[in-house]
């Protein structure tokens, strides 16, 4: 299973002139018109099995559209001239910018599934179960549909069937728009203050009518039953209104052909909720749950009351974060896998998505090649998922401040921007990195071949995997401080993979594969009595070795500085 994350606003914009906090006219937009058959051809041809579209679901933004009754929302509890995607205005529709005619918002969506579908590969998008933003307010909600807090108690702060939490007698204090950017959207001086009275509790559970410039102040927080400022009792006796509420959202776009959902914050809503409603959803659809979550603790639960997959942010990516940042061991991934007690193969594992900063930044690996390293460990470790940000594949380094977000590395989900390398591959439309130069061209190319390798090899998709750094330690000749080797197999399907971290230095090792391992993936002499030759899925690279040897002696190699051997034993 190979993730893309589709960004839709920036994927398909074109605009190479870009201005700083521009808005949609002076900026550009792309819309499901760009996730056409050339688009979707490339895309399965790259080796991707999944799209998961992000912010489609209508959301803040400064962007009005009056003729569809769509006003801009208050520029105080609006992140970027585009808007945050995950401050929620309409559960149940399409945000306008992403189509080319905004009156047909929700036929171009579901047309962009069908050809998703019609090439053979499932989408996913988000579903945001947490939080929603402050003046939210559904045009788009089926008749039969309550609106979120229309029959609310706001005089208690917390009351079972309320939507929200409050603070009742107190007034909302947003942070002052010059104390959340350096260079704010100017607000003509007779701009009305943002009022909202009772204050609501704001997303990231702060529970006050002033949250901070760093709160998500933005969003309110959705009340699902459990009184946080009491001991965080639970009042599940009877089901909270907010459950129907939020089922009914997810069986809505399942309904329009959506085949399953990462879920934001998942950890955030109480996993009694997900029990229920994933059951409840499951009688109907079999839709594909993601979980981004952060608590290992909870990991376990979560799995058990439902989801397919969770983030491994906390493990395998901030492992492998810190390996390039501070000079951590390689061999304290063997710790990544030790501490998820078995679940290693529901872990999601990337290196970028929307959050984190771009590999190729400065403030961050700084090179696309150097970090490719920590790209095959996170593809090759498990039977999970693996998944790829768009122009992640194109080395796109989000270089410079585009606006709201500032100069941070991450290609800004708050701005009306561009990626100027994924552009390359974009190539006016064709999708055929056609504008490529000769490294582009070389960093998509492994890009590709790893993905498409994930989806042929049954030791990837079906093996076990065993961890060879106990059997090879620093006194050997390997280098545990930054090589990591293991080894995926299944059947005949037997991979030896050694990583070398070192971005300046190449290492020779003799990696050895222990007795038992050899006997778990049943490596026989060969019938001629002739060396075995383990062979290199990448480059064709033959490297002869002595079966009766290699507990002792290993398999001699010597690994490029960031170099990878994918070797098929």
């Amino acid at each position: 299973m190979n993730i893309y994350q589709l960004f839709v606003r920036t994927f398909g914009n074109r605009n190479t002139e870009p201005v700083f906090d521009g808005d949609k006219s002076q900026n550009g937009c792309g819309t499901f018109a760009n996730i056409n058959d050339k688009t979707l051809n490339a895309l399965k041809d790259l080796g991707i099995t999944h799209v998961w579209l992000t912010g489609v679901i209508r959301h803040s933004s400064m962007t009005s559209y009056p003729e569809l009754g769509i006003k801009s929302t208050h520029p105080q509890i609006t992140k970027g001239k585009a808007g945050s995607p995950y401050s929620i205005m309409d559960y149940y529709d399409i945000d306008p910018d992403l189509a080319v005619n905004p009156q047909n918002r929700m036929e171009e969506f579901e047309e962009t599934v069908a050809r998703i579908h019609e090439k053979g590969m499932k989408v996913i998008m988000d579903f945001i179960p947490n939080h929603l933003a402050r003046e939210y307010k559904s045009l788009n909600k089926p008749y039969d549909v309550e609106e979120f807090g229309e029959y609310d108690n706001k005089n208690l702060a917390f009351a079972k069937d309320n939507n929200f939490y409050y603070c009742p007698g107190l007034e909302l204090v947003v942070p002052s728009q010059q104390t959340i950017s350096s260079n704010p959207h100017t607000l003509i001086p007779s701009y009305p203050q943002f009022q909202e009275m009772p204050a609501k509790a704001s997303g990231n559970d702060v529970f006050s009518p002033v949250p901070s410039v760093n709160d998500w102040y933005d969003t309110v927080k959705l009340n699902y039953g459990v009184d946080y400022q009491n001991g965080c009792s639970k009042h599940f006796d009877t089901i909270p209104n907010t459950w129907y509420k939020m089922l009914n959202i997810m069986q809505y776009w399942c309904e329009k052909g959506v085949d399953g959902f990462r879920v934001d914050m998942a950890e955030m809503v109480p996993v009694e909720f997900w029990r229920w409603a994933i059951n409840e959803l499951r009688e109907n659809y079999d839709a594909i749950m993601i979980a981004e979550i952060y608590q290992p603790h909870l990991y376990k639960e979560y799995v058990d009351a439902g989801f397919d997959y969770l983030y491994d942010k906390v493990g395998l990516y901030n492992t492998l974060e810190n390996i390039y940042r501070y000079g951590q061991r390689a061999d304290t991934i063997t710790n990544v896998w030790n501490g998820l007690q078995g679940l290693g193969d529901v872990m999601l594992r990337f290196m970028e998505n929307h959050d984190e900063v771009r590999l190729a930044s400065k403030r961050f690996v700084g090179d696309a090649f150097k970090a490719l390293p920590a790209v095959a460990m996170a593809a090759l470790m498990n039977r999970g998922p693996f998944m790829i940000y768009n122009g992640q594949e194109s080395g796109e380094d989000a270089e410079g401040a585009v606006g709201f977000s500032g100069d941070d590395g991450r290609t800004s989900i708050f701005d009306y921007a561009v990626m100027p390398k994924h552009q390359k591959w974009m190539a006016n439309g064709n999708f055929d990195g056609s504008d490529f130069g000769d490294e582009q061209r070389e960093l998509y190319g492994f890009y590709k071949k790893l993905l498409n390798f994930r989806l042929s090899s049954d030791a990837i998709n079906k093996g076990a995997f065993y961890d060879l750094m106990w059997v090879n330690p620093w006194y050997s000749n390997f280098d545990p401080q930054y090589v990591y080797a293991f080894l995926r197999y299944f059947n005949n399907d037997r991979l030896l993979v050694v990583i070398n971290f070192n971005q300046n230095e190449s290492r020779y090792c003799e990696v050895k594969i222990s007795e038992d391992a050899v006997e778990y993936m049943g490596l026989q002499p060969t019938a001629n009595g002739q060396q075995p030759i383990a062979l290199d899925a990448f480059t064709g690279e033959k490297i002869e070795y002595d079966l009766e040897e290699v507990s002792t002696r290993g398999i001699a190699m010597t690994l490029e500085p960031c170099g990878i051997k994918i070797l098929k034993l």
